[in-house]
């Protein structure tokens, strides 16, 4: 019975430290909120298209990932580096997983500072990296490929146009 408890924590343990790193407080990103973005997803040759909305709640982050209909799919509020799940949605880790990692992504360079020392590396002007294993490709501010092995992400600003 105490190897089961203590496999048991091990895994437990091991959860927690593989999970991807926010920085404390809400950081410098590279456009103003609320941000639409359009996310490919891709895994297997299997492609997914999402919406995300980011949004300003007082000191919080409100994270709202949607599908080309409308219907959500996750819905996150970050606040104080804490992740905390937003109305009646079943828990979604990969999307708080996602969201970590797209904010990482988002954030300014001269606002890195704020994540934990050691948890991400600037490989080049265009690429940086995020532990665990998140690799980012920039082709400009808010269009960049998000990925991680066997699994890639497509990410665009969506510009909205108001006819008049």
């Amino acid at each position: 019975m105490p190897r089961i408890l203590l496999l048991v924590a091990s895994l437990l343990l091991g959860a927690c430290a593989a999970r991807t790193p926010v920085p404390q407080a809400a950081p410098a990103l590279v456009a103003s909120l609320p941000l639409s973005l359009q996310i490919q997803r891709e895994q297997a040759q299997a492609r997914q298209d999402w919406l995300l909305v980011i949004q300003r709640e007082g000191q919080a982050l409100r994270w709202s990932l949607m599908d080309p209909l409308g219907i959500p799919l996750a819905r996150q509020l970050l606040n104080a580096g804490q992740w905390r799940s937003d109305g009646l949605l079943p828990p979604n880790a990969e999307a708080r997983e996602l969201f970590a990692a797209l904010l990482f992504a988002l954030t300014r360079s001269d606002a890195l500072q704020g994540y934990p020392s050691g948890s991400w590396q600037k490989m080049s002007d265009d690429q940086r990296r995020l532990v665990p294993d998140w690799i980012v490709d920039y082709h400009g501010p808010l269009d960049f490929t998000l990925g991680k092995t066997g699994l890639n992400y497509r990410i665009r600003a969506l510009n909205l146009e108001e006819s008049d």
